[in-house]
């Protein structure tokens, strides 16, 4: 069997073991995510071809990109980080400000159409796939009759659901005894649990931490216009002289959910610097210290946020602790698109051989 089918099937086979180990990774159809992985490194994804996800979620940094704010489409950049999509099939909203809610379908149709991120008019990345001999063959052993963008959703999706955590030493039971004792902080003294909830350490709730603004948005005209574009789109009054990102406020228009944001996973938070939904703080230790000073400065902060009273010895004990909530690089066959690697001729030989 070629390497295509192989690690396909694998994503099946390895599901028990790999939830003892880590998150449970969601059942899909092999063909369907081998697609999808295709399709989330393929730049043809975007208008001009410039840009696939996988420009913004790379796998070495646990799908993120690195960058306190991520890039976007040709003469923009965004105004946001770069958030992680491990276990994102487990997600009960999407984005900074929650205004997406489970449907990755819904989600992976803005990131390609949206006119700052990849700018795609879906009925080009059609016909794109369809002039495509390997789509057409990857397409039809996934059911399908031919390309299409419906299709193409519905496979990203199925590949962003196989993106789970694994070897984590909390999920190892391999934690060192800071770690440990880190933990007890977490659930204790820090009460850092209050959000930080369940397997993916997140309510998936939006919250007003206080954290700053990034003025990078607003100094670069080309996050400048992105941030302006959306808050047009979204409908936020006086968007030309707005200066500070309103988060959730968006969704409700009630002036005590401004700023607030989605608590975001901790796993993979070695892998995934720097932090916060503008990425202000560069470190663990510089989230830690915000943390342990009671938040920032906002009329609207969570009044939960007070200062925790940390000793160092703490802090470094809470800092084990979140390390140990990271395992295995995603940078893997299963995740990576190796075009050098797979047969096509295979795929259409072994769908004809299952009629």
């Amino acid at each position: 069997m070629n390497k295509i089918l192989t690690v396909a099937f694998a994503l099946l086979i390895a599901t028990p073991a790999a939830a003892q180990q880590g998150i449970e990774p969601l059942e899909v159809k092999a063909e369907l995510a081998e697609l999808g992985k295709r399709l989330f490194y393929d730049t043809r994804l975007s208008g001009d071809t410039s840009l696939s996800c996988a420009s913004c979620h790379q796998p070495d940094k646990a799908f993120t990109d690195g960058q306190a704010l991520s890039d976007a489409y040709t003469g923009a950049a965004h105004f946001r980080n770069t958030p992680t999509l491990a276990n994102v099939g487990h997600r009960d909203a999407w984005l900074h400000d929650g205004r997406l809610g489970t449907n990755l379908n819904d989600v992976a149709r803005e990131m390609i159409t949206e006119t700052y991120l990849m700018n795609m008019d879906m009925r080009i990345m059609q016909e794109r796939f369809k002039q495509d001999p390997v789509y057409v063959q990857m397409f039809a052993a996934a059911g399908m009759n031919e390309p299409s963008n419906g299709g193409a959703r519905n496979a990203l999706q199925a590949f962003m659901r196989t993106i789970a955590s694994r070897g984590a030493p909390i999920d190892m039971g391999e934690m060192s005894p800071a770690a440990q004792r880190g933990q007890g902080l977490f659930d204790g003294k820090a009460n850092c649990s209050a959000c930080h909830s369940g397997n993916r350490f997140t309510d998936d709730k939006p919250y007003n931490t206080g954290v700053p603004d990034n003025p990078d948005i607003w100094s670069d005209p080309e996050r400048h216009s992105a941030f302006v574009t959306y808050a047009k789109f979204m409908g936020v009054e006086n968007y030309m002289n707005l200066r500070q990102d309103l988060g959730a406020y968006i969704r409700t228009r009630r002036p005590e959910t401004a700023r607030r944001f989605l608590t975001p996973t901790l796993r993979e938070l070695t892998w995934t610097a720097p932090y916060m939904h503008n990425g202000t703080m560069a470190t663990l230790d510089e989230v830690i210290d915000f943390y342990n000073q009671g938040g920032g400065d906002d009329p609207f902060k969570d009044p939960r946020l007070q200062p925790l009273g940390l000793v160092p010895s703490e802090k470094a004990d809470l800092l084990a602790f979140l390390q140990a909530l990271s395992g295995d690089s995603f940078d893997t066959d299963a995740y990576v698109w190796r075009a050098e690697d797979y047969d096509y001729q295979l795929i259409e030989n072994w769908r004809d051989a299952q009629n």
